[in-house]
């Protein structure tokens, strides 16, 4: 049912809301006895000053204005400011091809594209026609001519292309959802339910998506038997609290750990190639035997770790990003940081004994009460490194440059 709110004027006082009766004379009989007027003494307006002569041109909770006679009301016509210029009949006649600005994003189409498909929508109702003549003034035009309406083009344009050819079909830069809330705006509801698909379709990848939490990660580890390898290869760990878990022998190859509480964690001997291990926390962690070539640690605290293997397999870091980490007080002797950028590090009161540091970015980085007997740093970027309170002497064969 319709409903349509009735003002005397345009200062919308003393209003009333109607329902829609089957025919004009019924409706405005119904009218009448409201504002105890005659029937012939008023007529209906829109507020862009369209005069109402057919109900099927009303949507609703549409504002319709009296505009009275002067003999039966003090208020006068011309309190409407009736333009009856923009209601002439030169401007409401039908054309077959549409122009529509949406947005400001110009769209042509056909007269029949929006009214067949969809012939009870909000565009079917602004495009309808009697005798050649639109039932209502569609809306205000642009200097080119084009219809304006206030939406978003981007959206508008999957609902144009649905009343074509039927078929929805969304690039996937474009939310469902917005197309959603723009379907239901402008009516066309044989396309609501297939894009409430796609938007539960959308919102279960984005939950598939999801990083796993450590109930999930705790869960995998009991249900796991020792004998098969546990891979979290390309999994999505980030934020997860996985502090104090052993994590042994695991393959996190391609992880995202970013951001991960692994403090306390005993990661020995786990597979961190190409890791994403940025802004992690390992304070405490063991990392015997770990091979974690080429993984990310930017900004990871990794303050006491472990990483000497009295089994003699040495940890690999070969090519890792430890760019303003914080290791220090880290036992890191024989650990392989071949090629690896330290660059900012804090690498005080390190163990780095026969660590291998070859060519590896030092640059600004404070090694400061660190012992590096016998570490390997043919190579190494030094520029502006802290060597003070070094535990024993730097041989000049350990580098050249």
């Amino acid at each position: 049912m319709i409903r349509v709110c009735i003002f005397r004027d345009k200062t919308e006082k003393d209003g009333i809301v109607l329902c829609l009766e089957d025919s004009m004379d019924s409706f405005k009989l119904q009218i009448s006895s409201q504002f105890d007027l005659s029937e012939k003494s008023f007529k209906l307006f829109l507020l862009n000053g369209c005069e109402v002569t057919d109900l099927r041109s009303l949507r609703d909770e549409d504002k319709i204005y009296l505009s009275l006679d002067c003999n039966e009301a003090s208020i006068k016509c011309d309190e409407l400011e009736v333009s009856q210029q923009s209601c002439s009949t030169r401007d409401r006649t039908v054309s077959d091809w549409i122009r529509l600005n949406v947005g400001g994003k110009l769209f042509m189409t056909s007269r029949s594209t929006l009214l067949v498909k969809e012939p009870l929508s909000m565009l079917a109702r602004m495009f309808a026609d009697d005798n050649n003549v639109y039932l209502m003034n569609p809306s205000a035009k642009d200097e080119t001519g084009a219809y304006l309406i206030d939406r978003s083009p981007e959206y508008f344009e999957p609902i144009l292309n649905y009343l074509r050819h039927g078929q929805v079909i969304l690039d996937k830069n474009i939310n469902p959802q917005g197309v959603l809330e723009e379907a239901i705006f402008y009516g066309i509801d044989s396309m609501i339910p297939q894009l409430n698909q796609l938007v539960e379709q959308s919102k279960s990848r984005h939950d598939n998506n999801q990083s796993l939490t450590r109930m999930d990660v705790v869960r995998l580890i009991i249900t796991t038997p020792t004998s098969s390898e546990l891979r979290f290869q390309g999994v999505n760990l980030s934020g997860a609290d996985l502090n104090r878990l052993d994590l042994r022998n695991i393959n996190f190859k391609y992880a995202c750990l970013s951001r991960c509480n692994l403090s306390g964690a005993n990661l020995s001997h786990c597979c961190l190639e190409r890791a994403d291990l940025s802004h992690a926390n390992l304070e405490g962690a063991h990392l015997l035997g770990v091979k974690a070539l080429c993984a990310n640690m930017e900004g990871a605290i990794l303050k006491g770790c472990n990483m000497e293997d009295p089994a003699g397999s040495r940890a690999v870091m070969e090519g890792v990003n430890l760019k303003g980490a914080n290791l220090e007080g880290s036992n890191m002797a024989g650990v392989n940081l071949r090629v690896a950028t330290l660059k900012n590090a804090n690498l005080q009161n390190c163990d780095l004994r026969a660590a291998v540091l070859a060519g590896a970015d030092l640059e600004c980085c404070d090694l400061s009460g660190s012992d590096l007997h016998e570490a390997n740093l043919r190579g190494a970027n030094l520029k502006d490194a802290a060597f003070e309170l070094m535990l024993t002497p730097l041989h000049m064969s350990q580098t050249i440059r």
